[in-house]
């Protein structure tokens, strides 16, 4: 038997406080389910006095759980502790995730001296034990903290309850023989270290956060804390997906065993990347579009004679299809069902039906509709909400070599339709100014991006958005054979976000303290 390492995953605490990647209530609980299923050890569901949206998506997670451990993240108080409590008790394994900053700059932050703190982290993590068997402590900022005093302070902690005791690089800074030494030390250091599991909490501001997590875990950490497709604040969290292969695939040298079904890693990874508004960078490690892709020709023959001459990893292992099926107007619902099972997505027969509607008019509009193109039309499909404020009904661009471009809207603002006729410096500008016509607003257009799917000039192209207003900040996407139509539909969805953190309901609680928001 190998040593089981624990993954605990953040995306919808840590991953969603990366600008602009709040998620819906029902995404948070789609994207919980997926974990579970995955075999998700631990799941860090919400921060749950920062919102009564947070305290409500926590608890239903909770009620839904069916085999991972259920956490919420609270600070050093017992009125963050409690809430924590009573939106995570309905789990059939909740857990309470508490924490402080640690370090002299975060020591500064509650103004407390080094006793006055120890003192608190006493009473808060007893308070925690005392409400709940499973009680995870985090000293933030523990990679900048003085030896001596975090081991004073975990072991603090462990006598008052605590059941798992984090280590997070807050601030990116460590490097992999740091992290290892910093856990060897606790090891050694602290009494009772080895009745407890220790985490390791990683950012990826230097481009390490995988590789300290692994050095982490050789040093004898056991639970990895990370995130679906490392999203995060700043560059990022450990990447779930990176540790998890790493260890499946380096084995040899890494024996620890995880609980996770790496097939369904490719699934999740597009879900987080959609919902979040966060699209997954072209080379990036494991679920990246170029990660087992092939051009040189010395790699395309080696592939021919043998895949592992240049791959380590089947494409199947990580939920990717080795199937290039081309699809085209001619196929029926049966091959589309087929061919998104292969892709991952499992639909119902109305979920189905409307994709099919969708893959039809994408068909007509070109002559072969590859993987790339499905997804992109399954991505819009988890894009385009019934229940959202602004909805396109129609759009028309008149272009020409002189004068102003033109752009008529009909766009439906909480179900009533609007019509208008604007103009820009091209088509784009035009569509979006049309849009502020029927809708004002103050949002600034902070990014504009587009990528095509596929090559051909009857190409799909994904388009970003991301909007700014009032410290705000949201991301919307859209795929379409018309550049135009696919952004002004990225932009119509930006704004429907932004909408819906207006909508939000105001904080729960006095959450004033802001930097206490990050555990890692």
């Amino acid at each position: 038997m190998q040593d089981k390492v624990f993954i605990f995953d953040t995306t919808l605490r840590d991953g969603e406080q990366s600008p602009g990647a709040t998620m819906t209530h029902a995404e948070k609980l789609e994207i919980a389910a997926m974990l579970d299923e995955m075999g998700v050890d631990i799941i860090e569901a919400g921060f749950p006095i920062a919102s009564i949206g947070d305290f409500e998506a926590v608890s239903e997670i909770a009620k839904n759980s069916k085999n991972s451990v259920i956490c919420g993240l609270s600070r050093a108080n017992f009125k963050d502790i409690d809430r924590c409590w009573e939106a995570v008790k309905h789990a059939a394994r909740p857990r309470i995730h508490t924490f402080i900053g640690t370090s002299p700059l975060h020591r500064a932050i509650p103004n407390l001296d080094m006793d006055q703190m120890a003192e608190r982290i006493f009473e808060t993590v007893t308070h925690a034990r005392n409400l709940c068997d499973n009680v995870q402590w985090s000293p933030m900022d523990a990679t900048r903290t003085e030896h001596d005093y975090l081991c004073r302070v975990v072991e603090i902690a462990i006598k008052a309850g605590a059941t798992t005791i984090n280590i997070p690089d807050t601030v990116g800074y460590t490097a992999p023989r740091e992290s290892a030494a910093l856990i060897r030390m606790l090891l050694e250091r602290v009494p009772g270290a080895d009745q407890i599991i220790f985490a390791t909490h990683c950012h990826n501001d230097l481009g390490m956060a995988t590789a300290n997590s692994l050095a982490a875990v050789e040093a004898g950490a056991r639970q990895i804390e990370c995130t679906i497709n490392g999203l995060g604040e700043r560059a990022g969290n450990t990447a779930l997906e990176e540790v998890v292969m790493a260890l499946k695939v380096r084995n040899d040298i890494m024996p620890y065993a995880t609980g996770i079904d790496s097939t369904k890693l490719m699934n999740i990874s597009r879900k987080v990347a959609t919902v979040s508004g966060f699209p997954v960078q072209f080379n990036k490690a494991i679920v990246g579009k170029n990660a087992f892709a092939h051009e040189s020709g010395i790699h395309q023959d080696g592939m021919l004679k043998n895949a592992e001459t240049f791959e380590i990893m089947r494409p199947a292992d990580v939920g990717l299809s080795e199937t290039s099926l081309v699809m085209g107007k001619h196929s029926g619902r049966a091959a589309l069902r087929a061919k998104l099972k292969d892709l991952g997505f499992e639909l119902a027969d109305n979920q189905l039906a409307d994709v099919f509607v969708r893959f039809k008019a994408l068909a007509d509009r070109k002559k072969e509709v590859f993987d790339e193109d499905l997804l992109a039309l399954m991505q819009d499909a988890d894009t385009s909400a019934a229940y959202d404020t602004l909805q396109i009904k129609r759009l028309r661009v008149v272009c020409g070599t002189e004068g102003p471009q033109e752009a008529e809207l009909t766009l439906s603002v909480d179900g009533v339709e609007h019509t208008v006729d604007a103009t820009g410096d091209g088509p784009v500008d035009a569509a979006f100014n049309a849009v502020k016509m029927i809708f004002p607003h103050e949002a600034r257009l902070q990014l504009y991006q587009v990528q095509a799917i596929t090559e051909g000039t009857d190409a799909q192209a994904t388009v970003s958005v991301r909007l700014e207003e009032d410290g705000k900040i949201a991301t919307g996407q859209a795929a379409d054979t018309d550049t135009v139509v696919a952004s002004t539909r990225a932009y119509v969805n930006a704004l429907n976000r932004l909408i819906l953190r207006r909508q939000k309901t105001a904080p729960d609680h006095d959450v004033k303290s802001v930097s206490y928001r990050d555990a890692g």
